[in-house]
C-alpha cells in the first residue's frame, strides 16, 4: 500500500504529517512513501532527508493523491489553488484519509459531504478517546499543548500593556489579567504560560476536577455548581450543556469578562460544535484595547463574533480567530504529530494484512465516513440527522 503525505495548504502552515524519522518507520511497516516535494520545508527538512529515508519525492501533487491509498495530513483538505482542483477530488476512490478534520464544524460539512460521495475512509485526529492505550496517538493533547502556550504569547504581543507588575520610577505598573474559559490542556498550559509571564489569572470551568487542575497551577478560580451528568463526560472531557444552562455560564462570565485584559477561549465538546459563551453585546462591555484568543475555532468558537483565520477588531477588543496556532510552532509541533499519526496508523493495521482494523475502540471513535456512510456522532448532531 502506498502512503502518500502533501505538503499543506492552510495559510501559514508549516506543520507536516510525517518526519524522515517516522517516513522511515512507516516504510518498515510495509507500506510505501510518497511525499510532496518540500512539504518539510517549514521545519527545514529537505526533500533529500525524505529520500535517505527511503521515501520517494515528487513535485506532481495530482499524482502523488491519484497514487496514495492512505493520505496523512496535518489539517483538513481544501481546495488547492496551484493544482486547481480540490485535494479530495484529486484523492482516489475508497481510499484512506487521516488528518484533523473537525467534521461537525459547518464549515468542515461541505468536506464530509464529498468525502461520503467519494466513499473514502476519514478518520479525525481529534476523536481519538482519551484511554491509557491511546495516549501516544492523542494529537488532539499535542497539538492543545502547543496552542495553550501560544495563544498566550499572541495575546500578549497584541496587549499594549506590561504582562507582568512593572516598578518604575513613577510607580508600579499591575498586572495585566487573564480570563481563560475552559480548563482542558489548552487552559492548563495557556495557565502555567501566563504564571510564568507574571499576569494574574482566574479560570471558569464547569468540571470541579479541571477547577482543581487550574487552582494547583495558582489560578483563581470562578465556577458555578453545574451537576456531575450534565458536566464531565466520558474521559473526563466536558459534556455540551442544555440551552438555559450555557445562558447561566454566560452571565458567570460577564463580570470576569469586564474586568479582564486578555481572554482565552478553549471551551470544547469532543466532536462538536464549541458552545457559544460570549456574545457582542459582552465585547462592548470590555476594556477597550483587551484581547480575545478564541482557540476553540477549528469548531465554531467560544466567541459569537470570531471569524476563522481572521483577527478582528470589535468594540475596540481585538479578537482573534487564527486557525493554525500549533503551525506557528512547527518544529515541536510536527515532532509531536508525527510520532503521534505514526502510532495512530500501526494502530490501525496492527492486524498485519493491510485492512484497517475498523472495530478497534480508538479507531471507531475517530471514524468520519466510510462506505459512502457519515458515522461520527458529532458530526451526525450538528447535521441534524442520525444513524
Amino acid at each position: 500500500m502506498i502512503i502518500g503525505i502533501p505538503k499543506e495548504i492552510m495559510e501559514e502552515e508549516k506543520r507536516v504529517a510525517a518526519t524522515p524519522e517516522t517516513t522511515e518507520k512507516l516504510i518498515k511497516l510495509g507500506f510505501d512513501v510518497i511525499i510532496e516535494s518540500n512539504a518539510g520545508a517549514g521545519i527545514y527538512f529537505s526533500d533529500e532527508d525524505y529520500r535517505s529515508a527511503g521515501a520517494e519525492v515528487t513535485a506532481d501533487v495530482e499524482t502523488l493523491f491519484g497514487r496514495a491509498d492512505i493520505i496523512l495530513k496535518v489539517k483538513e483538505p481544501k481546495y488547492n489553488v496551484n493544482a486547481g482542483r480540490h485535494e479530495i477530488e484529486m484523492m482516489k476512490d475508497e481510499s484512506i484519509l487521516i488528518t484533523f478534520l473537525h467534521p461537525a464544524t459547518p464549515s468542515n460539512h461541505k468536506i464530509v459531504r464529498m468525502l461520503k460521495d467519494k466513499k473514502i475512509t476519514s478518520l479525525t485526529m481529534d476523536g481519538i478517546p482519551r484511554i491509557t492505550k491511546a495516549q501516544k496517538m492523542d494529537a488532539l493533547t499535542s497539538m492543545s499543548t502547543v496552542t495553550g502556550y501560544k495563544s498566550v504569547l499572541i495575546a500578549a504581543n497584541h496587549l499594549q500593556k506590561f504582562v507582568p507588575m512593572i516598578g518604575t520610577a513613577v510607580g508600579s505598573i499591575k498586572p495585566s489579567k487573564f480570563l481563560v474559559v475552559g480548563a482542558g490542556v489548552v487552559g492548563l498550559q495557556a495557565i502555567a504560560t501566563i504564571k510564568r509571564l507574571g499576569g494574574i489569572i482566574t479560570v471558569i470551568d464547569i468540571r470541579p476536577k479541571a477547577r482543581e487542575e487550574a487552582i494547583s497551577l495558582g489560578a483563581k478560580v470562578g465556577g458555578f455548581d453545574v451537576p456531575a451528568d450534565l458536566a464531565t463526560g466520558e474521559g473526563g472531557y466536558a459534556k455540551s450543556l442544555p440551552a438555559e444552562w450555557i445562558e447561566q455560564e454566560r452571565e458567570l462570565i460577564k463580570p470576569f469578562l469586564e474586568d479582564a485584559d486578555a481572554v482565552i477561549l478553549s471551551a470544547l465538546v469532543p466532536g462538536e460544535i464549541a458552545p457559544v459563551l460570549i456574545t457582542d453585546e459582552m465585547i462592548a462591555s470590555m476594556k477597550p484595547g483587551s484581547v480575545i484568543v478564541d482557540v476553540s475555532i477549528d469548531q465554531g468558537g467560544n466567541c459569537a463574533v470570531t471569524e476563522a483565520g481572521k483577527q478582528i477588531i470589535r468594540h475596540n477588543v481585538l479578537v482573534s480567530g487564527l486557525q493554525n496556532i500549533p503551525g506557528r510552532m512547527a518544529i515541536h509541533s510536527t515532532w509531536l504529530y508525527a510520532i503521534n499519526m505514526y502510532n495512530y496508523v500501526e494502530n490501525l493495521f496492527k492486524n498485519g494484512d493491510f485492512k484497517p482494523d475498523l472495530e478497534d475502540e480508538i479507531v471507531k471513535n475517530s471514524l468520519v465516513t466510510h462506505n459512502g456512510m457519515i458515522l461520527h456522532k458529532g458530526t451526525l448532531k450538528a447535521l441534524g440527522e442520525s444513524h
